[in-house]
């Protein structure tokens, strides 16, 4: 058999598996071992399994997953996230969608110091969602805002999957980090714009709240010091800022943990029993993680034996279509692909075929990277298998999933726009990296 007609057939049973919800990971080694077993021999391949699970779990670049993971659970354990909307709503709460603006400015923030999205939609489905719908809002819109909002843990600085990106490209991880910042204020932007054309085009269909004075307000700054500090010593440490030490990324996952300890110890927020649920949401998280890599690093061995991405590269490059239409092709893929598939798994089985196509077009791997992971997040809200919608569904029981997509509709148009105005200015994301 030919290793094309192989490499067909693995791809054939990995998807097979996955519809028979086998754990992604899992499918993505099984396939991998048995396709290089097939070509090469048994021996080999088990012996690949056992050297690539231990050089990637013992790998200190690796080390930049669990620590930012770890980081994000302390964070989230603590209560950051509600004292960020708290402050951001005694700003803008008395505004026409205020409790929506204020929701995506906490989801930003919370972003910076978590690196999740899921974890971002989780946390404010608890505590902006039922404020929302406690001042009026209708469920469509605060769904929608809480699913949108939690996209930005995907692009905003620490990012798992750009650090995930960037250790499959060997790319550096702190420029990766610095290229999503603009293009993350930038989304933050969007979505506080999108909720006021709402709200002036429907001045019935989104309340306002009370005004509340500048002493409220000042001391809803002083809540936050804390969420502030840990970003700017975390993000200052990797972009090299003055008086601050340069850290690696993965010297800057365990500062931001152990800043995240330390600040919720000192606070009174995390106890024993938090500190614990903590510690095991992190290990679980990061061994999933780890699973899927594992098998994405043998997937990767079969495909490379078989010469997969050159010969996607050759084919792709060939239709004639140019640079950009190209480009336009994988995005497409990618919006599909959504329907299908967890954003991290995701990335990890297609950017090992897709990455040589870009730099062989001449794309910036640092720009495509965020243009990967801007698209990824639409991915998590868009019909039919928006995993922010799951999680969103997962934690409020009395929105239906019709409900929480139509509500996400302004906001994948949005995205959309975004997504363009990147791809028109890749400076957008490239003028940080070109400072460091």
């Amino acid at each position: 058999m030919s290793t094309d007609a192989v490499a067909l057939i693995g791809f054939i049973a990995l998807f097979a598996l996955m519809l028979l919800r086998v754990p992604v990971g899992m499918a993505m080694g099984l396939v991998g071992v048995s396709g290089f077993g097939y070509l090469v021999g048994g021996t080999p391949a088990l012996k690949l399994v056992g050297q690539t699970a231990m050089r990637t779990v013992t790998d200190y670049s690796f080390g930049v997953i669990p620590m930012f993971l770890l980081m994000g659970t302390f964070v989230s354990n603590s209560g950051m996230s509600r004292d960020l909307f708290k402050a951001a709503n005694s700003f803008v709460g008395h505004l026409r969608g205020g409790l929506g603006i204020a929701t995506v400015a906490a989801c930003g923030g919370f972003a910076a110091i978590c690196g999740s999205s899921v974890a971002t939609a989780a946390t404010f489905s608890a505590v902006a969602y039922p404020e929302m719908r406690r001042y009026g809002y209708p469920q469509s819109f605060a769904a929608g805002v809480v699913a949108a909002g939690g996209t930005l843990g995907a692009m905003l600085p620490p990012s798992t999957v750009l650090a995930v990106y960037g250790l499959i490209t060997e790319q550096d991880i702190g420029k990766l980090y610095i290229a999503g910042i603009l293009p993350g204020l930038l989304a933050i932007t969007m979505y506080v714009t999108t909720i006021a054309i709402i709200g002036y085009a429907k001045p019935k269909f989104l309340p306002s709240g009370a005004r509340t004075p500048w002493r409220e307000r000042l001391a809803g700054l002083k809540i936050i010091w804390a969420p502030m500090l840990l970003f700017f010593f975390v993000i200052g440490g990797l972009y090299g800022l003055p008086f601050l030490p340069r850290f690696t990324p993965t010297e800057a996952g365990g500062v931001g943990a152990a800043g995240a300890f330390l600040i919720g110890v000192l606070t009174g927020r995390l106890n024993k029993d938090k500190i614990l649920v903590s510690l095991l949401q992190a290990t679980r998280t990061a061994a999933a993680v780890f699973t899927v890599l594992i098998g994405a690093l043998l997937f990767g061995y079969f495909l490379t034996i078989t010469q997969t991405p050159q010969k996607v590269t050759e084919f792709l490059t060939g239709l004639g279509l140019g640079a950009y239409g190209v480009l336009a092709l994988i995005m497409l893929m990618y919006l599909v692909l959504g329907c299908l598939m967890d954003a991290l798994a995701m990335i990890i089985l297609t950017v090992p075929i897709i990455f040589p196509v870009i730099t062989h077009l001449g794309f910036n791997p640092v720009w495509f990277g965020v243009i990967i992971v801007m698209t990824v997040e639409l991915g998590l809200i868009h019909p039919p298998v928006g995993m922010n919608v799951f999680v969103i569904k997962s934690v409020v029981k009395d929105v239906s999933f019709a409900t929480i997509f139509k509500g996400v509709i302004p906001f994948i148009i949005t995205d959309i726009v975004r997504l363009v105005i990147l791809i028109t200015f890749p400076v957008i994301a490239l003028w940080l990296p070109s400072r460091m």
